[in-house]
């Protein structure tokens, strides 16, 4: 009886997180994706219009190195995290993109993918010229959450690339994910375009621009 209630409780205290974060419309639109009504409204989205102070790591632990990731930590990241079992790291790895990530005494905390190239979202074509880049696939381990983690990862990589010679830093918002829209607005992110994608069971994709805020 004892387990049943904290069952109960655990289940409580996952809906009202997933209210309060502003997540519940997101998990609607997954949930219909998996039946094959695959609705998607998301802004393109540009990073970083504006100076920006750099982010701090909250707690007393400051000891995070960024480095550049290869095959090692890709394998251990996909061995670690459940659900991206289908999502082929190494192909991005082996296709040139970068991936950035911190680790805390060895131990990766956090890590981001980093496109050069034009590519394909969703049966939608991206051109990326030269100095600008596509940010994605931002992850934090949950060892981690909660230590302002992301926006301090996101704001290095843009010291990064800046490196590079990259000055323009791009991205996806889903509309319904609304704790991805506030980690992006730290980041003095502004919409460039909001599109929808819909893709019905797995067979038919069309995609719409709904709203262009350069107009």
């Amino acid at each position: 009886m004892e387990g049943n209630k904290s069952g109960i409780k655990y289940r409580i205290q996952w809906i009202s997180n997933i209210i309060k974060h502003g997540l519940f419309w997101h998990g609607v639109r997954n949930n219909l994706a998996k039946i094959g009504l695959d609705f998607m409204p998301y802004y393109w989205v540009k990073e970083a219009t504006e100076s920006l102070r750099a982010p701090e790591i909250r707690g007393d632990d400051k000891d995070f190195e960024l480095s550049v990731f290869g095959k090692d930590e890709i394998a251990f990241i996909k061995h670690t995290i459940i659900g991206i079992e289908a999502k082929d790291l190494f192909a991005d790895l082996n296709n040139g993109e970068i991936c950035l990530g911190l680790k805390n005494k060895g131990k990766i905390a956090a890590y981001m993918f980093i496109k050069r190239k034009p590519f394909v979202f969703r049966k939608r074509y991206f051109d990326l010229k030269s100095n600008e880049s596509y940010l994605h696939s931002m992850y934090t381990f949950e060892d981690y959450r909660g230590k302002n983690i992301a926006p301090y990862l996101r704001y290095h990589s843009y010291k990064h690339l800046l490196k590079e010679g990259v000055d323009t830093f791009l991205s996806v918002s889903e509309y319904f994910n609304k704790s991805t829209i506030r980690f992006k607005k730290k980041l003095n992110s502004k919409p460039i375009k909001l599109y929808l994608s819909i893709i019905l069971f797995q067979k038919w994709t069309f995609n719409f621009i709904l709203k262009d805020y350069s107009q």
